[in-house]
């Protein structure tokens, strides 16, 4: 497999503009996802990591500007065709069906592409999914709701998952097994772009990282450089 540094971009974005209503939240947000590797989107609260991810799925108020998904052009997609295309979202809230038990909720997503993984290889990745599956959501921990949101856009073959937040209030042991997680993904050929605050745990999953501030990216840092780059890391990120 060539080097992620010479493969060509999965996702490249340019010039991406986003609004809320009246309200300008991206401007021209600048960057790319090579196929195969894990990308983090760093920034304080606010900073436009989210809108950027919304804005791939078509999910924003306004967009303008270029969103390139293997070559096509998808800004002027609506939602449902951009994730037929291959393309599926992890949103920071998971949206468990709370009624549902577990493998309701692995069984809701429809199949997108060839290529979705099976019930028993999710359940290799997430063991306790198997030990919870009449379990309903609303039964679950927060780090077992994390792990069905991930697996439960595994199924469809999406081949760029957009996690948001997979970390957020989860307890040190969970967040280890999210970051095997992303790591075996990886290795199995998922392509993901991923918005996390903790880039402690982002250096340990992530070839490169963007920083954002203000709806803009403003530095782009290779994983290798992150240890070197910390005490600027530390002023844009107010840690």
């Amino acid at each position: 497999m060539p080097d992620a540094a010479t493969r060509p971009a999965m996702l490249r974005i340019a010039g991406l503009n986003a609004w809320y209503g009246e309200s300008h939240v991206l401007h021209g947000v600048d960057l790319e996802v090579r196929d195969g590797e894990v990308v983090t989107l760093l920034g304080r609260n606010g900073a436009g990591k989210t809108t950027t991810m919304k804005s791939v799925m078509g999910i924003v108020g306004r967009r303008s500007g270029s969103i390139s998904f293997e070559g096509q052009e998808t800004i002027s997609w609506p939602s449902n065709r951009i994730a037929r295309a291959g393309i599926a979202f992890c949103p920071e809230e998971r949206g468990i069906f709370s009624s549902l038990d577990v493998q309701e909720n692995l069984m809701l997503p429809p199949e997108v592409k060839p290529g979705g993984l099976s019930l028993e290889r999710i359940f290799a990745l997430f063991p306790n999914l198997r030990e919870r599956l009449r379990s309903q959501g609303t039964k679950l921990s927060g780090g077992e709701q994390q792990m069905l949101a991930i697996a439960r856009i595994l199924r469809t073959g999406a081949r760029l998952l957009l996690l948001d937040e997979p970390t957020e209030g989860l307890a040190p042991v969970i967040i280890q097994q999210i970051g095997e997680t992303i790591r075996s993904l990886k290795r199995e050929g998922f392509t993901i772009l991923l918005v996390e605050q903790n880039f402690r745990f982002a250096a340990t999953v992530a070839d490169r990282h963007y920083v954002m501030e203000h709806g803009r990216v403003v530095d782009m840092i290779e994983n290798e450089r992150l240890e070197a780059s910390m005490d600027k890391l530390h002023d844009y990120l107010g840690v």
